[in-house]
């Protein structure tokens, strides 16, 4: 009997063992997890790395991917063949043109292993080709031109045209014709069909009647007015707008100055180790690449921004003072 009435006391005092020992291991668990996570997929890719959550958010989306030992490689210089490639992991783009394969260029033979990537890259119309139908896959990518490259091929403009709020005030008011036809907005040219709708109608003088009192004086048409003071005013050159974000903004090539001023805009351009300083013109790594593209496809909408204490302090967000 005694030994029956002490049965239940063992069993509890077995099962907080029990539980004790199986919410140790639980907790130890929990830190290998941690630890394992704290480790990027790609062991050249420390922890304090700049670019490794840029890296990790891309990698984990199957944007970019390491090398067959494993490697990411951050630092290595990147090629217009691979910058092909992330371009074509990265963005769906219809195509502006055509070509058979990407053997077309005459330095990419066929079953090259970017072959694929450098037909899209070009069709899509990010990537453009040399003179004697070159594409000079192995030829390395600068900062400017990869900003010129994601600028182009997603169509982005640093002073898209707008239609001014203020030219409906300027017309008199009048019924509007019911055939008037609306003019669709177009990005990369002013609509200048509008301007034309958009001018004041001079009024009309009714002719003199025979009567026996004269006809009132028509009233004198006003010009419209052309005062500096309804002139639209000047926005700054891109370059000036470059100028008060870089301190290196005259180094940049003239053809890229209008690309890296609207990738500014954009919140694009990501700078390592100091946000103001550009560095143009040196040979794109890796982690640099996989910086833009990353931001490219936020401002896209594709992915959601880092946050602000993994990303913010290497984008340009304000003027300098």
């Amino acid at each position: 009997m005694s030994n029956r009435r002490h049965l239940p006391s063992i069993s509890v005092a077995f099962l907080a063992l029990a539980v004790s020992v199986s919410g140790t291991g639980f907790v130890l668990s929990s830190q290998e997890v941690a630890a394992q996570q704290a480790k990027s997929k790609f062991p050249d890719v420390p922890p304090n790395y700049w670019a490794r959550p840029f890296i990790d958010s891309l990698a984990e989306k199957e944007i970019v991917t390491g090398y067959v030992n494993g490697t990411f490689r951050p630092k290595q210089v990147v090629d217009r063949d691979e910058f092909s490639a992330m371009i074509h992991q990265a963005f769906n783009r219809a195509s502006i043109r055509k070509i058979p394969s990407g053997s077309y260029f005459k330095d990419v033979p066929q079953n090259y292993w970017a072959e694929t990537p450098i037909k899209e890259a070009y069709e899509t119309g990010f990537m453009n080709d040399f003179p004697g139908k070159e594409f000079r896959p192995k030829q390395p990518l600068t900062k400017a031109q990869a900003l010129v490259v994601l600028m182009r091929g997603l169509n982005m403009d640093y002073n898209p045209p707008v239609v001014k709020a203020d030219r409906a005030a300027a017309t008199p008011a009048r019924p509007t014709p019911v055939n008037k036809r609306r003019i669709a907005r177009n990005r990369l040219a002013f609509p200048l069909a509008a301007t034309v709708l958009m001018q004041p109608l001079l009024p009309v003088v009714a002719r003199q009647q025979p009567a026996a009192a004269p006809a009132p004086k028509p009233t004198k048409a006003v010009p419209p007015t052309t005062t500096k003071a309804a002139t639209a005013p000047a926005k700054n050159s891109a370059l000036d707008f470059l100028n008060s974000y870089y301190k290196d903004a005259e180094k940049l090539p003239k053809y890229a100055v209008e690309p890296v001023a609207a990738a500014t805009k954009a919140k694009i351009v990501v700078n390592y180790p100091d946000p103001r300083v550009l560095n143009p013109n040196e040979l794109l790594s890796r982690g640099s690449a996989t910086a833009l593209i990353h931001q490219a496809l936020v401002n896209q909408g594709q992915i959601e921004p880092l946050p602000d204490k993994d990303s913010a302090k290497y984008i340009p967000k304000s003027p300098r003072r």
